[in-house]
């Protein structure tokens, strides 16, 4: 029987893309299963932590750990995710105060 506080874990692989360089700075993971990710979820890439000088770009195999939330887990992360979206829009670039 599942319990709403219940994870599910896979492992596959993944490709991860890293670059550092004047025009861009990222560093994005694609899971060879393709997985739909959900809020909530997680996941670990395993390995030595990557270094990239600046003006590299690197891409690398790894494997990794899909953590599936359980519903109650995923019904939190989406209401505490609203709140987390609005303290984005208290953030002002402006260097003095709007009147």
């Amino acid at each position: 029987m599942k319990t709403p506080f219940a994870r599910r874990t896979h492992d596959t692989q993944c490709t991860i893309e890293i670059e550092h360089s004047e025009d861009h700075l990222h560093a994005h993971v694609e899971l060879d299963d393709q997985s739909d990710l959900r809020p909530g979820d997680r996941v670990k890439v395993h390995g030595a932590p990557i270094r990239v000088s600046f003006g590299q770009r690197l891409t690398l195999r790894r494997p990794a750990t899909v953590e599936r939330a359980g519903w109650l887990e995923r019904q939190w992360t989406k209401v505490t995710a609203r709140f987390e979206l609005a303290e984005l829009y208290e953030v002002s670039f402006s260097p003095r105060r709007i009147l």
